[in-house]
């Protein structure tokens, strides 16, 4: 892209320059620190120039939006056509309560639905069982049974919207719920769309809500991408997710790198089991955070593109160029807010915001200003959507596609994360892959160094937090938070009761003894928990067949 003599001669210039202006500029006032650096521990240089990217090739690393490799975007005319998908993620209390939520954001102007369930849900176990007391509603709206689901989407038509679900052990169970319901409005598998996060060894790694052995997981998750690719063809099967090992610590490099590297485990787990690798990889989805160094998440989320994309096609020599697609869905990154002086939360959101679109996300999440000390009221979450809204609509920066390429510091940034991810996508390929390196604890260290380092420089002053170590103020304590009555487990074991008396128990026990012969074969146990669902077989009576079958996963404890 450039000429080699004037990029020397460029060099040359910038070396004289450091050495003249900056050098007596430095002995008059030194920079705030003696090294600027990023989280992925890059090292951010005084100024950038053509020497910095004298070895990109246009249309090697770059080339047109919706061209190989996609560092410019997944799609020919990105948001100039459609905007992003506008998916708040909310869940809380009862469905009825999460119900009146969903209709309160569509009619904001939210274009998708993102499902938050409660913990007891996320490990499969029902509202009255011993382990859920304290916790039902409380994260996340309690299912507990197809009648639940069938009260949380009441009124909102299933082949007009679609829906994320971040859920991932019970995923299968979850996904069935879903199918279930939509067939009550009459409505098939094939007009539904929408995504499962489904994403088990991300919860090994960073999150915890996990509930079986490595290998039945990854069963359960290849069962799921043979049904769908049959039964539910516009449904993203995995939303393979960055976003909370981010959240755990990590720096961007590493959410990308560790991101990938269980991509490429449930790419390979699906065509071991005999599935072609362009049936399933075009509905592969995936998930990562957005923080506060814009410039930094752009170049990664451009990263990540451009490196999924040379996996898919040289190691995975997938021939559908939808196979080479990484398409994502952003959050705002909920551990960059802070309890002190929520409002600024705000400004971080739109930042974050910004960060996501000027990266080309599909869809996103913006958190709200009161997430640090509680669930978000209506007015926080209506704000939230507001930034979205003025992104897309008063901004400008989606009149054009991917406007920072080009820029020397976001191509030179671009290539040095894609660079660090593929020596830890190495070092894991060399561990076994992702599942034996998750086993030897070796990703739960590195975001575990990563975020010591992190929370060592606030707590010497080295990186402010604006209102936590700096410009703080007095503040009297928040008002108006949303709480989440505790009545509201009493509920839910009350409409357990009822539904266990007035059900056809032979018909259930008959679904579940079918399902339990079926884990103990070979066969594809999705239509087995479909027909479980049907019969109103709860959530927790399911997963318990599945333990008792598969047993459970027992943590890799890294000190």
């Amino acid at each position: 892209m450039f000429d080699k003599e004037k990029v020397t001669q460029i060099k040359e210039a910038a070396d004289n320059w450091e050495n003249t202006v900056i050098a007596k500029t430095l002995a008059k006032a030194p920079e705030k620190k003696p090294e600027f650096k990023n989280s992925s521990d890059i090292t951010v240089k005084r100024v950038y120039t053509p020497a910095d990217v004298a070895e990109l090739d246009y249309e090697r690393d770059l080339s047109f939006p919706g061209e190989y490799p996609y560092t410019r975007g997944v799609q020919p005319t990105m948001y100039r056509g459609k905007s992003w998908t506008m998916r708040q993620y909310a869940g809380f209390a009862t469905a009825e309560e999460s119900n009146k939520r969903y209709k309160y954001l569509l009619e904001q102007g939210q274009t998708g639905l993102s499902v938050a369930f409660d913990l007891p849900t996320q490990i499969g176990y029902d509202s009255d069982h011993p382990l859920s007391e304290g916790e039902v509603g409380k994260v996340g709206v309690a299912i507990d049974s197809l009648k639940d689901m069938e009260i949380l989407f009441d009124g909102i038509p299933l082949d007009k919207v679609s829906t994320s679900m971040t859920i991932n052990a019970p995923a299968s169970v979850l996904l069935a719920m879903y199918i279930a319901v939509a067939e009550k409005q009459g409505i098939t598998p094939d007009k539904l769309s929408g995504t499962i996060q489904n994403d088990i060894l991300k919860e090994y790694i960073a999150r915890g809500t996990y509930i079986f052995p490595v290998e039945p997981s990854m069963r359960l998750i290849t069962n799921i991408f043979e049904y769908c690719s049959s039964n539910v063809p516009k449904w993203n099967t995995i939303s393979i997710s960055g976003y909370h090992i981010r959240e755990a610590g990590s720096s961007a490099a590493q959410e990308v790198a560790f991101t990938l590297a269980d991509g490429i485990a449930y790419v390979e787990a699906a065509i071991k089991t005999g599935l072609d690798v362009d049936d399933f990889a075009p509905r592969l989805s995936f998930f990562f955070n957005a923080h506060n160094d814009l410039f930094e998440e752009v170049a990664k989320f451009r990263a990540a593109r451009r490196l999924w994309a040379k996996i898919m096609k040289d190691r995975f020599k997938a021939k559908s160029p939808k196979s080479w697609m990484l398409r994502f869905h952003t959050q705002t990154g909920g551990s960059t807010l802070t309890a002190q002086q929520p409002d600024n939360n705000i400004v971080r959101v739109a930042i974050q915001t910004l960060a996501a679109v000027l990266g080309g996300t599909q869809s996103l999440h913006t958190n709200s200003k009161d997430e640090a000390l509680a669930l978000p009221t209506e007015d926080s979450v209506r704000i939230a959507l507001r930034t979205q809204q003025i992104v897309d609509n008063e901004s400008g920066v989606t009149e054009t596609i991917d406007p920072l390429a080009g820029s020397y510091y976001v191509e030179s940034l671009t290539t040095q994360i894609e660079d660090k991810a593929v020596e830890y996508i190495r070092k894991i390929d060399e561990l076994g892959g992702a599942a034996r390196a998750i086993e030897r604890g070796y990703v739960q260290q590195e975001i575990q160094d990563s975020a010591y380092r992190y929370q060592m420089e606030i707590e010497s002053g080295e990186r402010v937090i604006v209102g936590m170590n700096k410009f703080k103020v007095s503040e009297e304590a928040p008002k108006g938070l949303l709480k989440v009555d505790p009545i509201v487990g009493e509920l839910q074991v009350k409409k357990l009761a009822e539904l266990r008396a007035s059900r056809e128990n032979a018909k259930v026990e008959a679904a579940l003894e079918a399902l339990r012969k079926a884990a103990q074969s070979e066969e594809n146990l999705m239509p087995y928990i479909i027909e479980a669902v049907r019969t109103y077989g709860t959530l927790g009576e399911i997963c318990g067949v599945l333990r008792e079958v598969f047993g459970e996963y027992q943590q890799t404890v890294i000190l």
